[in-house]
């Protein structure tokens, strides 16, 4: 069937079929990249281009691999001895079928989280990622077969990826999330995949103490996960260049904890802002540069203009000043340009700026755009 053929307003159906698709292959790739379709094409369909979805994939599709076959069945008796164990993947997968077709997704999801949240690193935070946008479209969404099955494949390859960070000293506070990913120190020797620069933590002295005090609620452990999300967004525009592939993790992977948060008890949200915080700072200290760098300034002006209007503008006149920024820089036109850019990592930090929405957001996803090679 051609994308011609297919329902450009089914929005729903386009998601299914696709996810369908991509259910037929493994998560990774080439020994161990991870399968970025279903991040990117449920971004793709959430923010209106279900027409080009199916294209994404037709060009995708070729480097996938199928899911390795099955070593013995995982079960609620023996599933500590496969934990973090790639060759179990397809075993971790089934377990997670079985488990979302008896029991509620949520049920499950509440049970397994704290159990896979401490290996948050795994696949380089593409198992919490690919859980992020599972839920998401679950919880905004009809709760499909193909969108059940979804959440049961991520689940399944976070816990077969499953990989602890190193425990690390806490180093004096840091009064806010921009700040306490300045101060990360970075690691020796920044060569090498994220396994072996992961490894080289144990030598940091340690990460900054952010956010300092425990919060106060869950609802105080939300914000300051939404504060780190639009801080290390804002960041890429400065720092992308190290690594515009890798570093769009540092916000990727602690905006699926924040679009996880809606389907969890209150009671994990803490916890969940403590393993946020250690991968956007183990990916900034594995990937991070010693210098900023100056974003160009076709992406720099406007808001250059829109700070010093505000410097400017008596606080009366803030809204439309910010009202005339955001019109210069549409949030649906940036995303477009990511989707014509195609690139998979493009596509994910562009859905993650939007969710941020600022005007330094919408410049770091044009830096983003502007760093990766196009995929077509």
């Amino acid at each position: 069937m051609t994308d011609t053929q297919r329902n450009p307003t089914d929005t729903s159906g386009t998601l299914d079929e696709a996810l369908e698709r991509i259910h037929l292959s493994g998560p990774e790739r080439d020994g161990w990249l991870s399968n970025h379709a279903p991040m990117a094409i449920e971004a793709l369909v959430r923010h209106g281009h279900a027409r080009v979805a199916h294209r994404w994939l037709d060009t995708y599709r070729p480097k996938l691999e199928d899911m390795p076959g099955s070593v013995a069945p995982v079960t609620a008796l023996n599933w500590q001895e496969a934990l973090g164990d790639i060759s179990r993947v397809a075993d971790w997968t089934a377990f997670f079928e079985r488990e979302t077709a008896d029991r509620p997704w949520r049920t499950v999801l509440a049970e397994w989280w704290p159990r896979l949240l401490p290996g948050i690193a795994a696949g380089a935070t593409h198992g919490v990622i690919r859980v992020g946008h599972a839920v998401r479209t679950l919880l905004e969404g009809e709760e499909t077969a193909p969108r059940v099955r979804e959440l049961a494949h991520a689940l399944g390859y976070w816990a077969a990826r499953h990989q602890p960070l190193p425990a690390l000293a806490r180093l004096a506070p840091a009064p806010d999330a921009a700040a306490a990913l300045d101060r990360v120190p970075l690691i020796a020797d920044q060569d090498g995949g994220i396994r072996s620069r992961f490894e080289q933590l144990t030598g940091l002295t340690g990460f900054p103490d952010w956010p300092g005090r425990a919060p106060s609620g869950p609802e105080a452990a939300r914000a300051a996960i939404e504060e780190l999300v639009r801080a290390a967004t804002h960041r890429y525009a400065t720092h992308g260049h190290a690594d515009p592939i890798m570093l769009v993790h540092a916000a990727t992977a602690p905006n699926a904890v924040l679009r996880t948060l809606p389907a969890l008890p209150g009671t994990l949200w803490t916890p969940s802002l403590h393993a946020a915080w250690a991968a956007s700072a183990a990916v900034t200290s594995a990937y991070g540069p010693r210098e900023a760098q100056p974003v160009t300034e076709h992406l720099t002006a406007q808001a250059a203009r829109a700070a010093q209007a505000a410097q400017a503008t008596p606080a009366a006149h803030a809204a439309p000043v910010a009202q005339a920024a955001s019109a210069a820089q549409h949030p649906q036109e940036v995303f477009e340009r990511a989707a014509a850019h195609g690139d998979d990592h493009t596509i994910k930090f562009a859905d993650t700026a939007l969710d941020v929405g600022d005007a330094a957001a919408l410049v770091a996803a044009g830096r983003a755009i502007e760093l990766n090679t196009p995929a077509w």
